[in-house]
């Protein structure tokens, strides 16, 4: 047998005897619930611009991107700007045409100086406004118009209401064998009150959404290997791949 699929095959193997392995998951967990205490995810950068993501996701996405090579990512929530920096490098690097979209209803000033002062800024488009505000769609279908493989991440409000909603609405642009992520399901494990002041939190959140969508739409499915593989994920059944 080749070298590169026996590794593979017991790579896989190892990830399924550790996705039945409880005592690891609960350890997971609690970890999950003080980095959280923490604020833990604030503390990484991308090619020197703040990434709020857990270095696991980070790491997931740039797998993604490379296996199913897309030439347009679409990703609701900018924030600092490092997570679509971290897309258009990976794309920069596969040396394809592939352009990253980002949405965010407030992009602050500072942040977008960086963002367009950064050497990835010749791959990235952004668009201030509400992600299921006409005006913004009305774009988002403009740019996608002409692209064959599209990847969407969806981090901007992470209410039931509003993910749902992005879901039903991206999933369109979704390319088949392609990904939609769903980031910070992990809200639903967290204690409420990590949630303070915030319009979402347990039974309210990206988790909540994800579920109800994958009821309803049959052209996807929660890959449950990524999540099982990371074991540590702010995307826990938010990996969804499109498969008709």
């Amino acid at each position: 047998m080749d070298e590169i699929k026996k590794f593979d095959i017991e790579r896989n193997e190892a990830i399924k005897e550790m996705a039945k392995d409880k005592e690891m998951k609960e350890i997971s967990n609690k970890w999950m619930r003080f980095n959280t205490k923490h604020k833990y995810v604030y503390n990484h950068k991308w090619m020197g611009v703040p990434i709020i993501q857990l270095p696991n996701d980070i790491m997931a996405i740039q797998e993604l991107i490379w296996e199913v090579k897309p030439d347009l990512i679409i990703e609701t929530g900018i924030a600092h700007g490092g997570s679509i920096i971290h897309a258009a490098s990976i794309l920069e690097l596969l040396g394809n045409t592939g352009e990253v979209l980002g949405i965010d209803i407030e992009i602050r000033e500072h942040n977008l100086k960086r963002i367009m002062s950064h050497p990835m800024s010749k791959r990235i488009k952004m668009i201030e406004g509400s992600s299921v505000e006409e005006k913004t769609l009305n774009y988002v279908t403009k740019i996608s118009s002409n692209k064959k493989n599209i990847m969407v991440f969806l981090d901007s409000c992470h209410t039931h209401e509003h993910v749902k909603k992005e879901l039903d609405i991206y999933s369109n642009f979704v390319s088949k064998g392609s990904y939609l992520v769903v980031f910070d399901t992990s809200i639903q494990f967290e204690p409420n009150e990590f949630c303070d002041n915030r319009p979402w939190g347990v039974d309210n959140n990206p988790w909540t959404a994800v579920h109800e969508f994958i009821k309803e739409n049959e052209n996807f499915i929660i890959d449950e290997s990524i999540h099982n593989k990371l074991v540590i994920t702010s995307a826990i059944d938010g990996y969804l791949k499109r498969v008709k």
